[in-house]
């Protein structure tokens, strides 16, 4: 099962906007020792048709500056991560990938990425970011861009930020009983499988979280978390909410976005793939951090876009050379941000942008204070139960730790096979 996030959904393409010549020529490579020549003359990187436009002016200065030609191949992105693992061990796939990181622990399986050195630039990302690309203490991608979701307020409706998610709630039922609003409060689900990426930072309020994190960021697999104490507070909860119907099985995404649009709610807990939608409807916003519900910080899942490197590449040297020194820089960064609308990983260039993009800026802040998705095979046996355990207890069927730790127990299992 597949994570029921938007990732790219209502961002509109925008046109690219050409990089500016003297800012790629200032790509000075941490290689430049190295001999580019040995091994092919030409690498392939597959990408999005949303992201190739961006790229085109970055590729030629490559070749410009080192005579190694980057054919940008467009593919579809549906399954573009299928045909990745398929193709890399024929020597039909391509040099390089991009990618969202939560790919990483598949490729890492099937042995079709190599690690990427980062050397002195590793300094230069998001911490957040390079966690979400590393894998058994190795790191494999380029990250880009950093997405994740945050309370977006009607200040109409609500004029000042909340303190806690029970004054959410509170805001958000007097608007309605004044009313002025048909929701105190809008999470979309899935009416059949719930949604544990959107109510994740919710989670994480309680102490509760999926997976145990290692010291570099990322997650051990033979510790699931979930059946914890406070994983079992959070199902309370989240029984709760459904008996008072803060949370409903039937309002899915596209009808909470519409309800928002419609002014019909102070609150809502979305991504910035919906911000565009919400601007055009006239709705004045704010985006806050989500307010904590069970006393710890509310940390939202992190998605991380990133580019990888094939394990068959025939010319390592060059396409590591392109990705860290050439990827790797302000003008690129900030070039990919303004085609995908979402806040860069280099921090040189989240800053920059940061002074012109409010949303960014909010988005981009409560991002840092997040946890990357876990990128672990493991984590395929694990969607379906947990959001059937949410979904399960939000229509207020059964004991909440019965209900929880049989999912647990579930998960469990499927993880041993």
């Amino acid at each position: 099962m597949k994570v029921t996030k938007r990732s790219w959904v209502g961002i509109a393409a925008l046109a690219a906007t050409a990089v500016a010549a003297t800012a790629l020529a200032g790509c000075s490579s941490n290689t430049s020792g190295e001999d580019l020549s040995k091994g092919s003359q030409t690498l392939t990187l597959w990408v999005d048709t949303q992201r190739a436009p961006a790229l085109k002016e970055v590729a030629a200065q490559f070749k410009k500056d080192t005579g190694v030609t980057v054919k940008l191949v467009v593919k579809d992105f549906a399954n573009v991560d299928k045909d990745f693992i398929s193709q890399v061990p024929t020597g039909k796939g391509p040099d390089m990938i991009v990618s969202p990181h939560d790919k990483l622990g598949a490729y890492v399986q099937n042995g079709v990425v190599a690690p990427l050195q980062l050397g002195d630039k590793e300094k230069d990302f998001a911490k957040v970011a390079v966690q979400a690309v590393t894998y058994d203490g190795n790191v494999y991608g380029l990250p880009y861009s950093i997405e994740n979701i945050a309370l977006i307020r009607n200040t109409a409706l609500a004029p000042t930020a909340a303190k806690t998610f029970d004054d959410v709630l509170a805001e958000g039922k007097a608007a309605v009983n004044a009313g002025k609003a048909k929701y105190s409060f809008l999470l979309g689900l899935d009416p059949k499988q719930g949604d544990p990426y959107h109510m994740y930072p919710l989670q994480t309020s309680f102490g509760s979280s999926v997976f145990a994190q290692k010291a570099d960021g990322s997650y051990d697999a033979s510790k699931l978390t979930l059946g914890d104490p406070a994983g079992v507070a959070f199902a309370t909860a989240v029984k709760k909410w459904g008996q008072e119907g803060v949370l409903n099985p039937n309002i899915t995404g596209d009808i909470a976005l519409d309800a928002f649009t419609k002014g019909k709610s102070a609150f809502y807990l979305t991504g910035p793939w919906n911000v565009p939608a919400i601007k055009q409807a006239g709705i004045k916003y704010s985006i806050d951090a989500l307010p904590s519900a069970g006393g710890q910080d509310a940390k939202p899942f992190l998605g991380v876009n990133a580019f990888f490197i094939s394990s068959k590449s025939k010319n390592k040297v060059a396409a590591t050379k392109f990705l860290v020194d050439y990827l790797g820089t302000d003008a690129v960064q900030e070039q990919l941000y303004k085609v995908g609308g979402r806040p860069p990983a280099l921090t040189s260039a989240y800053d920059a942008v940061a002074k012109t993009d409010a949303d960014i800026k909010s988005f981009g802040d409560i991002g840092l204070n997040g946890v990357p998705m876990p990128a672990i095979p493991e984590m395929a046996s694990v969607w379906a139960d947990w959001g059937g355990a949410e979904l399960q207890l939000i229509k207020g069927d059964g004991d909440p730790a019965t209900v929880w730790n049989t999912a647990v127990t579930n998960i469990q299992a499927k993880i041993k096979g």
